[in-house]
């Protein structure tokens, strides 16, 4: 039984260090060397200290500022520990009154828009921590943003330009916006 014991507790031992140990601290290390910033949680830093991550998404409530896609998550939003998707198909009468609370608030926060909202302002992202908008969706928001800071919109509309980034590869996705360098760079246009 012995024979059958030592040699099971021996490899037990041995592949708990190579894989609790050796293999989690090479990962780590390699990836502090080749891509420090996205190993270190994509941090923004202002002034030395974080302000969020380009990986999360942000509640911004404040009309001044860019708003991103609506977060799923409970009981707060962009919550990570809670990251998860609303799971409401399109006949679900929850969701669709949850759209319709989204519509009746971005038009209450810009009555004068009367174009069409997009629809990435209305509906959450499968993860609910989309950090990202679409370029149209921020696009759309530029008046208002521009109105309540007292900047030109053509200034805030060069800014969503500037911060609008392209498809992957030129196929892949679709132009987006990260809404926490919008909204700092916004910050930093204002003053």
């Amino acid at each position: 039984m012995t024979k059958m014991i030592r040699p099971a507790l021996v490899l037990f031992v041995l592949l708990s260090a190579i894989t609790g140990i050796l293999y989690p601290l090479a990962v780590t290390g390699a990836a502090q060397a080749v891509f420090p910033q996205q190993a270190n949680g994509s941090l923004v830093l202002q002034d030395g200290k974080p302000v969020g991550s380009t990986l999360i998404g942000q509640a911004f409530s404040d009309p001044r500022y860019f708003w991103g896609r609506p977060s799923a998550t409970a009981p707060t939003p962009y919550n990570a520990a809670a990251s998860t998707g609303a799971n409401q198909g399109p006949l679900n009468p929850a969701l669709t009154a949850a759209v319709q609370g989204r519509v009746a608030a971005l038009r209450a926060a810009d009555p004068g828009n009367a174009a069409t909202i997009p629809l990435d302002l209305v509906t959450t992202s499968a993860s609910g921590l989309d950090p990202h908008t679409s370029s149209a969706a921020a696009l759309w928001q530029a008046g208002r943003v521009a109105r309540l800071r007292g900047l030109p919109p053509a200034q805030v509309q060069q800014l969503v330009a500037r911060h609008t980034d392209a498809r992957l590869w030129g196929l892949l996705g679709e132009p987006r916006v990260n809404v926490l360098a919008l909204n700092l760079a916004l910050d930093g246009a204002a003053r």
